[in-house]
């Protein structure tokens, strides 16, 4: 399975939705990256994204976007094919 990277806070209902959405679809382990924390990881995730919102989400080196595109990719049957490619 792929490896899953979100780019998180403590208080974000939608990080605890695509968690829940993630692992609904087997995904096991989620390396959280919390923003809310480590004012550097912010500035990294939105040098990386273009985004100050989150969650951002990976999959290996795939930037998701947020719970919305999560979610969109869930309902066009792409996020599973994304998690199987590992």
């Amino acid at each position: 399975m792929s490896k899953v990277i979100m780019y998180s806070t403590g208080i974000c209902p939608y990080c605890l939705a695509a968690e829940r959405l993630l692992h609904s679809k087997g995904v096991e382990h989620i390396e959280f990256i919390r923003v809310d924390l480590d004012f550097q990881k912010r500035t990294e995730m939105i040098e990386k994204t273009g985004r100050r919102t989150v969650p951002q989400i990976y999959v290996d080196d795939y930037h998701v976007g947020g719970f919305d595109d999560l979610q969109d990719l869930d309902h066009s049957g792409k996020l599973k094919q994304l998690l199987e490619i590992n």
